[in-house]
C-alpha cells in the first residue's frame, strides 16, 4: 500500500513554504536512506533539488552487481504562487517520486531491501512561474531546462522511469496511469513487455500507453511543439528512459489547482515500486538489446536527436 505514503508527501508539498530541507526532515527516521537537498537559482526564481539514495542487498553502492533504477519526478514547479493559491497539477511527478522514496525507506526499515539500488530525483518550488502552452497553459520553472538536466543526472543508473503529469493535452484521454514506449538515445523503441505486464497486475486494468513522437524526445527550447517534459530525461542520458503519465480524461492546466488526485498519484507509486522490485531482480527489461542492436546496425545512431541546438 502506498496510498499512506502519497497523502503524507501531498499534505507536506502543499505549502507556500515548504523546502528541500522539508524533505529532508522526513527521511530523518531512515538512516539507511542518504538524501540530498540543494538549491538552484534562475532568471525567474529559485527551486530546491532533491535526491533520494535507497541501497539494495546486492547494488553497486553495496560492491555488488544488481541493476540500478533511477526514477525522475518530473515537473515545473509544485506551486505557481501568487497567481495560484495551493499545490498545482504538475506537482503529481514530484509527490509520486518522494512517495516511492519513502515507500522504500518503510520497506527498508522493516527487512524488505531491494536487490537493486534506485535512486530518486526531482526538485520542488512553490512559487513557479506558468508559461503559455496549447491547447492549455503549463507551469514553467524558474531555472532552463538544461539546468534542469544537469541536476537531474543519475551517474550510473541502467534505466529512468520519469514520472510527469500529462494531462494538457487531447491526445490521452484516460484517467489514471499510462505508459510512454522506451525511448533510447534517439530511437523510440516498442512498449516494454515487462512494464506492460506489471502495469496490468498494479492496476488490475489493461495496461494505457500514449503515443511519443520525434518532437517529444528532443530537447526543450529548439521551437517545436512537446506533448511535456516527461521525455525529457532522454535528451540527457543514453539509457533507456520511459515516461509514466499521470493522466485524466479531461484537460487540465499544469498551472491548474484542486486537480491532483491521490488515488491516480498512489497507483503509479504503487506500480515504481514494482518496477523497482523486478528491475534490480533482472525480471524486468525496458528494451531488448538484440533488437536496438539490429537498428544500430541497420540505420545507425539517432544520438544528434537529443543534441541541443541554438535558435
Amino acid at each position: 500500500m502506498s496510498l499512506q505514503q502519497t497523502l503524507q508527501v501531498f499534505e507536506l508539498f502543499d505549502s507556500a513554504s515548504v523546502t528541500g530541507a522539508d524533505v529532508v526532515e522526513l527521511f530523518a527516521d531512515y538512516p539507511a536512506v542518504d538524501v540530498k537537498t540543494w538549491r538552484v537559482s534562475g532568471p525567474k526564481g529559485f527551486t530546491d533539488f532533491i535526491r533520494i539514495t535507497l541501497p539494495g542487498r546486492q547494488g553497486k553502492i553495496q560492491g555488488g552487481s544488481a541493476a540500478t533504477l533511477g526514477i525522475i519526478g518530473r515537473l515545473g514547479g509544485i506551486g505557481a504562487r501568487p497567481a495560484r493559491i495551493g499545490l498545482v497539477s504538475d506537482a503529481d511527478g514530484a509527490i509520486a517520486a518522494v512517495s516511492c522514496a519513502l515507500k522504500l525507506a518503510k520497506m527498508q526499515r522493516q527487512g524488505d531491501i531491494l536487490p537493486g539500488d534506485v535512486i530518486i530525483s526531482t526538485h520542488i518550488c512553490p512559487h513557479a512561474p506558468t508559461r503559455a502552452h496549447h491547447p492549455v497553459d503549463f507551469m514553467d520553472s524558474p531555472v532552463d531546462d538544461a539546468i534542469i538536466h544537469q541536476h537531474e543526472a543519475m551517474p550510473g543508473v541502467d534505466a529512468i522511469l520519469s514520472i510527469d503529469t500529462t494531462k494538457g493535452n487531447r491526445i490521452l484521454n484516460h484517467k489514471g496511469c499510462a505508459l510512454s514506449p522506451t525511448v533510447k538515445q534517439g530511437y523510440i523503441l516498442r512498449v516494454s513487455e515487462d512494464l506492460l505486464r506489471i502495469m496490468e497486475m498494479t492496476t488490475g486494468r489493461p495496461a494505457v500507453t500514449f503515443p511519443v513522437t520525434t518532437q517529444d524526445i528532443t530537447p526543450y527550447g529548439n521551437g517545436v511543439y512537446h506533448l511535456n517534459s516527461i521525455m525529457q530525461p532522454a535528451t540527457a542520458t543514453d539509457v533507456p528512459v520511459v515516461g509514466l503519465a499521470i493522466c485524466s480524461e479531461s484537460v487540465v492546466p499544469g498551472c491548474g489547482t484542486g486537480a491532483s488526485h491521490e488515488i491516480d498519484i498512489a497507483v503509479a507509486v504503487k506500480f515504481a515500486l514494482e518496477v523497482a522490485k523486478e528491475f534490480g531482480a533482472g525480471g524486468c527489461a525496458f528494451y531488448n538489446g538484440e533488437e536496438y542492436a539490429r537498428l544500430l546496425s541497420l540505420y545507425g545512431s539517432l544520438g544528434h536527436l537529443t543534441t541541443r541546438k541554438s535558435m
